[in-house]
């Protein structure tokens, strides 16, 4: 059964203090950017190896979300976070199609990227950091990330893989977004299925909205990926097929992911562990980090 577990922050004198105490004693990260080759794509990270932790020790792997960055500020104070934890952390950009990409996704580009490309890039930093030495690796995700993740923890059962945390991952609904996408645009979704569906993968079409960038080119098989049905974009699908320790967190004053705390309360699985915090928003700003860190933790202690 899934084991749910609410935290209530503790906004208090006490919990600042200690913070602050994990702050001062923590000492400083060495972070630099490794590229890795991949698909004809330079893909880049950044890895933090905390002082006094050797390149092979248990790391954490973060993936971003849509059209997001490693940079970002969720991202960034997650690794801080596990920085002042003395735990190692490879951050990747997901190259959305583009050569050692950083920041975020520019969407004057034409988008060529698909939301399951993310499956094979983890996978490879994956084999990066094994080639490291590294032996023990959590996967962590947030948003669309914490989707690619599950995805790709389902579909690869890979002994280095130990643990998987999913930081308000995506669900998916198709009558939903169909709606959604037509309220939005004017234009009925399954129109632009139909219209892409007679074209070849490589082909372009023009789209008033495509995720969140405005009058986007698009190639056809980026819009079939992303837009078409598929039930494997609704992460609660996933979870019973991951292996690993999974821990999903989830704020209730996440408004980008509405129904994500009924969605995850409901899934069952003794591998898998909701944690619901009270007032965090989708991004878990400020000290909401810390329960990310923690749930980072529990994964690693099993």
């Amino acid at each position: 059964m899934t084991h749910t577990r609410t935290i209530v922050p503790q906004w208090t004198l006490g919990l600042a203090g200690g913070v602050l105490l994990g702050l001062m004693l923590a000492g400083p990260a060495n972070a630099d950017e490794v590229t890795l080759d991949y698909g004809g794509l330079t893909l880049n990270a950044e890895h933090t190896v905390p002082d006094g932790n050797g390149a092979a020790d248990p790391t954490v792997v973060l993936v971003h979300g849509t059209l997001a960055h490693n940079r970002m500020e969720t991202i960034e104070s997650i690794q801080q976070a596990l920085a002042e934890r003395a735990i190692n952390s490879l951050a990747i950009n997901l190259s959305l199609g583009i050569d050692n990409r950083h920041g975020s996704y520019d969407c004057a580009q034409t988008h060529r990227h698909k939301h399951t490309d993310a499956v094979g890039e983890i996978g490879a930093w994956v084999g990066w950091l094994k080639n490291q030495g590294v032996s023990n690796v959590t996967l962590l995700g947030h948003s669309r990330g914490g989707n690619q993740v599950a995805w790709y923890a389902a579909e690869h059962d890979d002994p280095a893989v130990t643990g998987v945390v999913l930081v308000a991952p995506a669900l998916w609904n198709a009558e939903a977004f169909a709606e959604q996408y037509e309220a939005s645009t004017g234009t009925p979704l399954a129109e632009v299925l139909e219209t892409a569906a007679d074209k070849e993968p490589d082909a372009l079409m023009t789209l008033d909205r495509f995720l969140y960038c405005d009058d986007a080119e698009v190639a056809v098989g980026t819009v079939l990926d992303y837009y078409g049905d598929d039930p494997r974009r609704d992460t609660p699908t996933l979870l019973s097929d991951i292996e690993e320790p999974t821990v999903v967190v989830v704020g209730t004053a996440d408004d980008v992911v509405p129904g994500l705390v009924g969605s995850m309360s409901q899934m069952a699985g003794d591998n898998v562990m909701v944690t619901v915090v009270q007032g965090a928003t989708h991004y878990f700003r400020d000290l909401y980090v810390e329960d990310i860190a923690d749930a980072v933790e529990s994964v690693m202690e099993n």
